[in-house]
């Protein structure tokens, strides 16, 4: 259990994120069309996982919004955005941005994904949402990087996180 703040109040994750060295646990999420994806359609690529709460906040807006922009120079990579958004909500905000170089995907329908990757927060006013995290995968999927960002306001190291695809 990861002890992190939302607007300097304390709150709990429900476990430890995975880490560095092991293998990502795979998942299932649903895509803006409602279709399933997993883990493994992303097999043989690097994948940056930009989880997060809801991305009708700002700071949640932000990284899917830098994430995008650093996307279009990545090799052989993949960035997910996921959060428990709806995927219709996911949809009209990238549609609205003109999204294009990043994956959103949904663990709306039971948070599993959440649970398995020990993000969910466990309590208080954002209880049952993700908390904020990256994830580094290498092209085996096994975790390079990972961090769960102490203050759910606060913007995720994007520099650590892209240096570790190199």
């Amino acid at each position: 259990m990861a002890n992190i703040t939302l607007g300097g109040n304390p709150t709990h994750t429900s476990g430890e994120l995975p880490e560095n060295g092991t293998q990502a646990p795979d998942f299932t999420l649903s895509r803006t069309d409602l279709q399933e994806s997993t883990l493994e359609d992303f097999k043989g690529k690097k994948v940056v996982m930009n989880i997060f709460p809801s991305v009708d906040t700002g700071v949640c807006a932000a990284s899917v919004r830098k994430f995008n922009e650093e996307a279009s120079d990545l090799e052989n990579t993949v960035v997910l955005c996921i959060s428990r958004d709806l995927p219709f909500a996911q949809a009209r905000f990238c549609g609205a941005e003109g999204l294009e170089q990043v994956q959103v995907l949904s663990d709306f329908k039971d948070g599993k994904f959440g649970k398995d990757y020990g993000l969910l927060i466990a309590d208080g006013a954002f209880a049952g949402l993700h908390s904020r995290v990256v994830i580094v995968l290498d092209d085996n999927h096994k975790v390079i990087y990972s961090e769960q960002v102490p203050e759910i306001g606060q913007e995720p190291n994007y520099e650590a996180a892209l240096r570790a695809l190199a």
